[in-house]
């Protein structure tokens, strides 16, 4: 599944740079009037009149190939994930008590529980330590 995810969004990327391409070579509207006083459109690659269709086409190949890879895309990623367990399943054991070690590790190393903290004078409640 993951090289196909990979393939479609290779003819994604593939079919965007090309439609980029082909618009780019295009002329435009405007540079019809300009053609017609001889600015040089006529002597372009495809001459005068054939580039419009044969660009037009081109481009409109590349855009639906690039709207069926957006929509098998979107496809494959509204599908849900298949439930093969959670992430907590593949945890260790959790020790029993809080001041017991781990099988594996010595006792030492298990640090012992918390004190409470020890009473400070009313004085010193209210101030920053530096």
């Amino acid at each position: 599944m993951s090289t196909f995810l990979t393939v479609i969004i290779a003819v994604q990327v593939l079919s965007a740079l090309t439609i980029i391409g082909l618009v780019l070579l295009q002329h435009g509207k405007g540079a019809d009037m300009g053609a017609a006083f001889g600015s040089g459109a006529s002597g372009s690659l495809f001459g005068a009149t054939g580039s419009s269709n044969f660009l037009s086409k081109s481009t409109g190949v590349a855009a639906a190939i690039f709207f069926s890879a957006t929509l098998a895309l979107a496809f494959l990623g509204n599908r849900p994930a298949s439930v093969s367990g959670g992430v907590m399943e593949n945890l260790p054991a959790a020790p029993a008590a809080a001041g017991t070690a781990p099988a594996g590790v010595p006792a030492t190393a298990v640090a012992p529980p918390a004190a409470s903290a020890p009473a400070t004078p009313a004085s010193q409640a209210n101030q920053i330590p530096k």
